[in-house]
């Protein structure tokens, strides 16, 4: 933050106010400030912080707000306490996912809301499934089509891309460029085995490693 405040001013020559939005689960960590004092020369930079964990107890509240910030916030916290308890997480992204279409937004917000839901609330294989084709008959019966279908098949591509990519960059930076043919393998896994090959990685100790694991998967 501090970087980027004094790279903003100097690009634009002027004023640049900071905001820090905590999304940790720590109550009492709330850094204020960051700076050094050098020989007598003093360099600060104090901003005001958010902290996601202050409104839990306001989270009715908060799916009832029509502000979007409102309900991504509420996304968060629900996330946060559907951890490990996958059929607790399906009902709340599902109630989530409900609530956009009883707002009285367009299509696109509608669309990126969701896609920002459904990248912090990743469930089980089955349970997506189940959730998709609750999402399917809600839009059939308000003829909304907002996120099936086409949008689906996005949602599910971009993020097998995005952790195919993650989990090459890392092979990469511990053991040096990859084979084609390597490369191609991982791309060609579906997204579970993307996130369960990202997780297995921290144990290899070469590439032969790795080859053992595509074998096996």
């Amino acid at each position: 933050m501090f970087t980027y405040n004094c790279r903003i001013f100097q690009r634009y020559d002027r004023p640049v106010a900071s905001l820090a939005v905590l999304a940790d689960d720590s109550p009492n960590w709330r850094p204020g400030a960051f700076g050094w004092d050098l020989f007598g020369c003093r360099h600060v930079l104090e901003y005001p912080l958010v902290k996601l964990l202050d409104y839990a107890p306001r989270l009715e509240g908060l799916l009832a707000d029509p502000n979007p910030f409102a309900l991504v916030t509420a996304a968060h916290l629900l996330t946060r306490e559907t951890r490990g308890d996958a059929e607790r997480r399906y009902a709340a992204k599902w109630r989530l996912a409900r609530l956009l279409y009883e707002r009285d937004w367009d299509r696109q917000r509608i669309i990126d809301l969701f896609a920002v839901i459904d990248w912090m609330m990743r469930l089980p294989p089955e349970l997506e499934t189940k959730l998709w084709q609750e999402l399917t008959t809600l839009e059939c019966n308000k003829t909304m089509p907002y996120v099936t279908s086409v949008e689906r098949i996005g949602y599910q591509r971009g993020r097998q891309e995005e952790a195919g990519a993650l989990v090459q960059k890392l092979l990469r930076r511990r053991f040096g460029p990859l084979a084609q043919e390597t490369e191609d393998q991982i791309v060609a896994l579906p997204l579970e085995r993307v996130e369960a090959l990202g997780e297995d990685l921290l144990d290899f100790n070469s590439l032969v490693d790795l080859d053992i694991w595509l074998r096996r998967h």
